[in-house]
């Protein structure tokens, strides 16, 4: 960023008078105009001269090349004080520094990775692969806050601690899949293992995000066990169920035909959704489709906004004495050439 900052003036070094850029550009316009008018119209001395009884002869002489570059001397002159106007108008260049200062929030994320999250009612894709993506966008839009993540079937375990390395993360979610926990929906226990991980947070604001497909059939805590243990911390769990009521479409590999489709039913608890989201403060969503569990991602990242604080410092770097420098060569180099190489005689 190259701006120009005026011309500072001192007065018996307790006031101090700024000449704005723009008055200086225009005071160095009307000086060059002048300049140039006055070249065009000054006449040519008559220091000298010299009689000829037939001015045929002189008038058929080629131009020397003197004569024809000569113009340079006053380009070379209009120049410099064209340079020195810009000096004086006092260009420099600033490098802007932010300095970003954030309340972060600490967020973990449950991610149910039960047998039931196969199911392919987000068509073309299951639900665990369209709840990736979309906790993959949420990570995306947090700025300066912890996240981590906790999957859960059977059991539940912390497949990433709390991190602002978002890179680690998203590569953590990347890898969730089916088949690393024996198969069982443990809502109690993977919402007792992230508040075990918020507990001793320091944050002034810990929030819990649970998806789900299910209702709780394993663990040794039960979910609204879990949901006022959270509530002693001052965490606040956000429940999102997803999939479509009634029956759905589930992959079945046939050992004889391949790839096959079955429709079963499946059931979420929605009741105990609701208690565990109302329990902490917090809200229970339902997502029947991929543009809505977008959405509901959305409304959580609106609701947990992080404060930051941008300062910008600007760090300037002076570069008039460049076009003081330039300047100076082009009168220099004038007054060489007019005194050698373009020299006049009488």
């Amino acid at each position: 960023m190259i701006e120009f900052s005026g011309l500072g003036l001192n007065f018996f070094d307790t006031v101090e008078a700024v000449i704005p850029a723009t008055v200086i550009f225009g005071v160095g316009l009307v000086l060059l105009l002048l300049m140039i008018l006055y070249k065009l119209s000054r006449k040519r001395p008559r220091s000298a001269s010299i009689k000829y009884s037939d001015l045929r002869i002189v008038k058929r002489a080629a131009r020397t090349r003197k004569q024809r570059f000569r113009f340079l001397l006053t380009v070379f002159r209009l120049l410099a004080v064209a340079l020195f106007i810009v000096a004086f108008a006092r260009p420099r260049s600033g490098t802007e520094y932010q300095e970003i200062t954030s309340e972060g929030v600490d967020i973990m994320l449950l991610l149910d990775v039960s047998s039931s999250m196969q199911a392919e009612d987000f068509k073309p894709n299951n639900r665990l692969f369209v709840a990736k993506e979309e906790i993959k966008n949420f990570i995306g839009k947090r700025l300066n806050d912890r996240i981590g993540l906790v999957v859960f079937a059977r059991y539940a375990y912390t497949q990433c601690p709390l991190t602002t390395d978002y890179g680690v993360l998203l590569n953590f979610v990347s890898q969730v899949d089916f088949g690393l926990v024996e198969d069982g929906t443990a809502i109690g226990m993977a919402t007792a293992t992230a508040v075990n991980r918020l507990r001793e947070s320091d944050s002034e604001t810990k929030i819990i995000v649970l998806l789900t497909d299910g209702d709780n059939n394993s663990g040794e805590i039960d979910p609204i066990t879990a949901a006022t243990l959270a509530a002693t911390f001052d965490i606040k769990i956000y429940t999102i169920g997803v999939g479509k009521s009634g029956n759905v479409m589930f992959p079945y590999q046939d050992p004889l035909f391949g790839k096959r489709y079955i429709y079963q039913a499946t059931k979420i608890d929605e009741e105990s959704l609701r208690e565990i989201a109302a329990k902490t403060s917090g809200k229970y969503f339902r997502a029947q489709s991929e543009e809505e569990l977008e959405e509901i991602y959305g409304l959580i990242d609106d609701l947990e906004k992080t404060e930051v604080t941008v300062a910008a410092h600007i760090q300037y770097k002076e570069l008039f004495h460049h076009f003081v420098y330039a300047g100076l060569v082009l009168l220099l180099l004038e007054l060489l050439l007019a005194n050698t190489y373009f020299r006049k005689l009488p």
